[in-house]
């Protein structure tokens, strides 16, 4: 694990336990832990609608009242990536394997690799997917307006796909 990484879960674990700290506590029982045990969701495939080539999306958690955002594991095949999409709340990447590649309209592909974190904001046009001899799978954290987290568009096209 990067030194980066290490860095970065040590802030996240130190700011949880400051925030639990600054919150007044009170006498009435605390909520318990739920562990959503791996493998107790089943993986879908990509829709063919949405993607081209193979993806395929394991869900890891869904959006509740208690964390507006849901959050997946999605793995895309060498050479394949989503439909242009937008997220009406936002979407954080957290690429864990692989080479990946990532592009917002208008502007040139980037490629993101594993601890790479990529912020896609509200109402932004992009793609993403795999590299097109590596496969690459990514944590995507994605908010919810109103039940919705994305609104899918038209196919990213192999021009446009191989255009790096």
């Amino acid at each position: 694990m990067s030194s980066l990484v290490k860095t970065a879960l040590c802030a996240a674990a130190l700011q949880a336990a400051l925030a639990l700290a600054a919150e007044p506590q009170t006498s009435t029982a605390a909520a318990a832990q739920q562990i959503t045990r791996a493998g107790s969701q089943p993986s879908a495939a990509g829709p063919a609608d949405y993607f081209t080539g193979q993806a395929r999306v394991d869900p890891v958690w869904p959006a509740d009242k208690n964390i507006n955002a849901s959050g997946g594991l999605v793995t895309f095949e060498p050479g394949a990536r989503s439909a242009w999409h937008t997220h009406p709340a936002g979407q954080r990447l957290v690429v864990v394997s692989g080479v990946g590649l990532t592009q917002e309209w208008g502007k040139p592909i980037q490629e993101i690799r594993p601890g790479d974190v990529v912020w896609c904001p509200p109402g932004v046009k992009h793609w993403h997917g795999a590299a097109s001899t590596t496969a690459m799978t990514h944590l995507a954290v994605t908010g919810t307006v109103d039940g919705k987290n994305v609104t899918w568009m038209e196919k990213v096209a192999d021009e446009q796909y191989n255009a790096r």
